[in-house]
């Protein structure tokens, strides 16, 4: 095998073996992704992806008051007491042990996006993280990521070269052990854990040099490709000296994984370090049984642990951003594989679901809700689960495309899906923040209504459009009689993109008109029910 094939198909990506503050760091290589984030985009920009581990129960994170009622007769045994809702507006609560998201939600610093799954979900934890990893549909399996395949696009010569002057760190970073398979691309393994380099390529019987063998020259160059990768691990350690954190809300060390991860992404960023995308991880939300405390209140016990948990560690990073003047910088993320049922079990527990809420936070994140709450019914039984309102790819294609300034061809090959049916950028990032493929803001020229997405839908459709200047704004939907029967928006809106979620549950199907009146501009489209 040829070097430069054995390079390709082995270690293109490594991992450095370094723990800072007791974490254990993974490094990713370069990506053809990552560097057009670099190039095309502003160079500094840095997304954090925290991943809940288990299927976060999203009706015991993001509460629908206005459907409490149906709750009560659902889920009985672990529904938090509606006084004790942390209220967001008066539909829609968080659960009490997140003060700081909703601290967050109030400055404008956090979006809930509602209703994140997509078709015909998967309800195994394997196959469901591979599909959010791989961006794939349910019944496609794919051997890369959807980070993956951006990188192949963009460093086809990756590895020579590298690290240089210009780009003399890993864009990509994982607070842990484990490679994501998310960065896995066509042909070059994104991810390759090196533990201890100085042992990891001995040859066995303690000969520490190569015999003059095909096998043993490619030894040689594996080991020099080893040492090359220690200029990340230099690289890492410079930044982790530099920066230092100014945030005294973090816990104490031990306390909080999730904080203790958050820390050093704070402190690498501002130590300078070019990484654009880390990844760090909260376990322990499979909560088949006892997710509430089954001898106190409903809002104590394993999740209410966990969210204070993860509601602390964003609230005391995004405070440690904004003391270090980074925070216009940063968008973090959250995600899960999945969401709980509806019905809880008689285990104080949930089962594995279907659709749950996505949290987006930073400075620039477009605060807000975005989608309708999940609509309850009021028998429901122990095999309902919450409807899709936003595909999570959409939510991949904003990130790429709105906060990296990533092109069309990009995205559609790092959503296979995204060149046959493409899925619509959302509102999750500040107009005045979104970037388009010349790393320019994307403030609209004119005001336009979108066609809807998905059309047909059921019962969930997404309508967007945007706003050449700020003014007020009524945003409604009428029958073929010309009844209306939603009145989406009506108030006064900023300049910039919008998108708004609308639920057509309690209607028949039919065709419908949408019209978006702005100052002297009126425009009406079409859209179809189909139940």
């Amino acid at each position: 095998m040829k070097r430069r094939e054995f390079l390709q198909y082995t270690i293109p990506a490594v991992s450095i073996p370094l723990l800072l503050g007791g974490m254990s760091l993974t490094a990713f290589g370069r990506s053809r992704m990552l560097n057009n984030i670099g190039a095309v985009a502003a160079n500094d920009r840095v997304l954090v992806l925290i991943q809940l581990n288990g299927g976060n129960d999203g009706l015991n994170t993001v509460i629908p008051l206005d459907q409490y009622a149906a709750l009560t007769v659902a889920r009985s045994n672990i529904l938090i007491d509606a006084a004790k809702v942390l209220k967001l507006t008066a539909a829609t609560g968080l659960h009490p042990s997140m003060t700081g998201l909703q601290t967050m939600y109030t400055a404008g610093k956090l979006a809930v996006v509602q209703g994140v799954s997509y078709p015909s979900p998967n309800l195994s934890h394997f196959r469901a993280t591979d599909i959010w990893l791989t961006g794939s549909d349910s019944n496609k399996y794919l051997s890369t990521g959807w980070a993956g395949r951006y990188l192949n696009e963009e460093f086809a010569s990756y590895p020579t070269g590298y690290p240089n002057t210009t780009m003399p760190d890993p864009l990509a970073i994982q607070i842990g052990s484990v490679v994501s398979p998310g960065f896995q691309g066509p042909a070059v393994s994104m991810g390759m854990a090196i533990t201890d380099p100085n042992s990891t390529y001995l040859l066995p019987g303690g000969s520490d040099t190569p015999p003059n063998t095909p096998a043993g020259h490619e030894l040689t160059f594996v080991r020099q490709i080893a040492q090359q990768t220690q200029a990340y691990s230099s690289g890492i350690k410079a930044a982790a000296a530099k920066g230092k954190n100014k945030s005294v809300l973090y816990p104490s060390a031990g306390q909080n994984l999730l904080a203790d991860q958050l820390k050093i992404v704070a402190q690498l960023i501002a130590g300078g370090l070019k990484t654009k995308i880390y990844m760090v991880n909260l376990g322990g939300f499979d909560t088949h049984s006892a997710q509430v405390s089954t001898s106190g209140s409903t809002d104590t016990g394993t999740h209410a642990t966990l969210l204070g948990k993860l509601s602390a560690a964003i609230f005391a990073f995004q405070d440690d951003l904004t003391l270090l003047g980074i925070d216009d910088r940063v968008v973090g993320m959250t995600f899960s594989e999945f969401g709980r049922r509806i019905k809880s079990n008689a285990s104080f527990g949930t089962d594995h679901g279907t659709a749950a809420p996505v949290f987006l936070f930073g400075s620039n994140a477009n605060g807000g809700i975005l989608g309708s709450n999940p609509s309850i019914p009021s028998n429901a039984g122990t095999g309902d689960n919450l409807s899709m309102q936003f595909d999570y790819r959409s939510l991949y294609v904003t990130l790429l495309k709105n906060w990296f300034g990533a092109s069309p061809s990009m995205l559609a090959n790092a959503i296979t899906s995204y060149a046959s049916t493409p899925v619509p950028a959302v509102s999750l990032i500040k107009p005045s923040a979104a970037l388009d493929v010349s790393g320019q803001s994307l403030a609209p020229v004119s005001t336009v209504l979108e066609q809807n997405y998905p059309n047909p839908f059921n019962p969930a459709t997404q309508i967007q459009f945007s706003l050449a200047s700020s003014g007020y704004v009524v945003l409604s939907v009428c029958n073929v009689n010309g009844r209306e029967v939603a009145r989406l928006v009506d108030r006064h809106l900023e300049a910039g993109q919008h998108s708004i979620q609308w639920n057509a549950a309690g209607l028949p199907s039919g065709a419908y008109f949408y019209t978006l009146q702005a100052g002297s501009f009126r425009q009406v489209r079409k859209l179809m029910l189909m139940k």
